[in-house]
């Protein structure tokens, strides 16, 4: 919850002169808000905008709510879902991320799908069975085609805003086991052909290392996207 239309200008303006330096495929996630300006003045620039987040129902009495279709209306095609605030703050579960995911693709849009665990997981050695639920509860009842739609991110919730800190080593062997975990329920095609972003802190000094792991296809940057120059400096680095 970051930026009016104003800020979003200023930094659409900033990205949009920078972008054609980098061959990365490059998504911003405005507030609902400014989404239209943003994917106007985007229309014609390799940056696609995306949504932070939509509801499972097409439409009705779900006040404050936005829905895939209305996100399809104004040239949205990709949305962010179970993002570890909206877990924390919002109380979305497993079940209700399901539901939200298959709207999300009943609409042909891509998702990408947040999960990870928290620093008492991590500390009592449960941080793989933690993520191995979220993953199965939320997208084993997919079929395989699905995933095609579908991009993965890995959010250590511990080593965001906690003064802890995730190690590339750390990043890749959890990115390693949720693609095994992948590959046992639906092959390694799948596994191989799934993009897995990391979303722990990326900076501009620590992205080349985490991005130089074989099993991080890029990041989920929250804070360091909201400077266009620390942001290309992330992009670049991958």
């Amino acid at each position: 919850m970051n930026n009016d239309l104003p800020q979003t200008k200023e930094l659409v303006d900033s990205l949009k002169s920078q972008v054609q330096t980098s061959s990365a495929e490059v998504m911003i996630a405005p507030t609902f808000t400014n989404l239209w300006h943003a994917f106007e003045e985007l229309r014609q620039s390799s940056i696609e905008v995306i949504a932070q987040n939509m509801h499972f129902a097409s439409n009705g009495a779900y006040t404050g709510e936005v829905s895939a279709s209305m996100l399809n209306s104004v040239g949205i095609r990709t949305v962010i879902l179970g993002h570890s605030e909206r877990r924390a703050y919002f109380n979305e579960t497993d079940e209700l991320l399901a539901k939200k995911v298959d709207a999300g693709l009943a609409n042909d849009m891509r998702i990408i799908f947040c999960f990870g665990e928290e620093l008492a997981d991590r500390k009592s050695g449960n941080e793989e069975a933690v993520v191995e639920g979220q993953i199965k509860n939320a997208l084993f009842h997919l079929e395989a085609s699905a995933f095609k739609n579908i991009v993965l991110a890995y959010e250590p919730v511990w080593a965001i805003g906690t003064g802890e800190t995730a190690s590339p080593e750390q990043a890749q062997d959890m990115h390693k086991f949720i693609r095994q975990t992948l590959s046992d329920k639906y092959g390694n095609d799948v596994a191989d052909s799934v993009s897995i972003l990391y979303g722990g802190s990326v900076k501009p000094n620590n992205a080349k290392e985490i991005f130089s792991k074989p099993d991080v296809d890029g990041g989920l940057i929250g804070g360091a996207a909201l400077n266009a120059e620390d942001f290309f400096a992330i992009v670049n680095a991958f």
